[in-house]
């Protein structure tokens, strides 16, 4: 069983610049893809962000595309989200997320362990 545990969030102005870091423990991830996902008030968890198992893959939401970036360092068992042009909408609790393949995955069924959550909140 693997852990998930995130961190970085926070309450930023809108334009600002936020990084959220992941770290895993109990078993190696390192042949597992990870992602990021997200959830507002009263809505759905969404997917923001995959990253497949050597990082030579990547998907993003179209909503996050070209403001946000996942990478991970499999040494540390570490993932990272780099949040830049953080708007309101933005504003939610962000999850970190293991995969069940080592394939970059969006859909929350394909998600075998999830974190507890770190709360990002953008002001206007």
């Amino acid at each position: 069983q693997v852990q998930l545990q995130e961190s970085g969030g926070g309450l930023v102005q809108a334009g600002d610049s936020l990084r959220l870091s992941c770290v895993a423990s109990g078993r190696t991830f390192s042949s597992a893809s990870m992602g990021w996902f997200r959830q507002a008030p009263g809505k759905e968890r969404e997917f923001v962000a995959g990253i497949s198992w050597t990082g030579g893959l990547k998907g993003y939401a179209d909503s996050v595309k070209g403001r946000f970036s996942i990478s991970r360092d499999n040494a540390k068992n570490m993932v990272y989200l780099q949040m830049n042009s953080l708007k309101p909408e933005d504003t939610a609790v962000y999850y970190c997320a293991l995969g069940r393949t080592s394939r970059m995955v969006r859909e929350k069924t394909d998600f075998s362990s999830w974190g507890q959550g770190t709360q990002v909140t953008v002001s206007s």
